[in-house]
């Protein structure tokens, strides 16, 4: 063990925290505790993922800049997260919004990071792609391509200048 600090290979472009998943039998009868408890707001919007087979909402820390909370329900039996759930459910996964999915993506194969799902379009993320990975230390991580906006410049926005889903 050192004393000093270790540099690590640092992925291309920027990377933020965007959500946290965590994985509940009914976003219906949770997000309103799970939000009072976090000092959250929910909108009460829910969304169907038929490619994730999920349902899916948002909390929303008291700071616009807060990453979001998202619950998961299962959307049916064959949903991927159905097993987790019936082990108890929980905190499930971290997503990260990345500058560049495919550059990021192979940042994570060069570090022994293991992709098991390659970009698909998210309904909850208006059709933005996500991609999933497994890191060597069983970590779940979601991928999320930016929204782009576009400035009076032209150039799109960096991704702590909004807070959009």
């Amino acid at each position: 063990m050192s004393n000093g600090s270790v540099q690590f290979a640092q992925p291309p472009g920027w990377v933020r925290l965007h959500h946290i998943g965590y994985v509940l039998a009914s976003i219906e009868e949770g997000a309103e505790d799970f939000a009072r408890s976090l000092g959250a707001t929910w909108d009460g919007k829910i969304v169907f993922d038929p490619v994730q087979k999920v349902r899916v909402t948002f909390l929303q820390g008291s700071d616009a800049m807060d990453s979001l909370i998202e619950l998961v329900e299962p959307g049916g039996l064959e949903s991927p997260v159905s097993r987790f759930l019936e082990r108890g459910g929980g905190l499930h996964h971290l997503c990260y919004e990345v500058e560049v999915m495919e550059s990021h993506l192979a940042f994570c194969k060069s570090v022994g990071t293991l992709v098991i799902r390659q970009p698909v379009p998210a309904v909850a993320f208006e059709g933005r792609h996500i991609a999933w990975a497994i890191t060597k230390e069983k970590l779940l991580v979601e991928f999320l391509e930016p929204h782009r906006l576009l400035t009076h410049a032209g150039s799109a926005d960096a991704p702590w200048s909004r807070r959009i889903k």
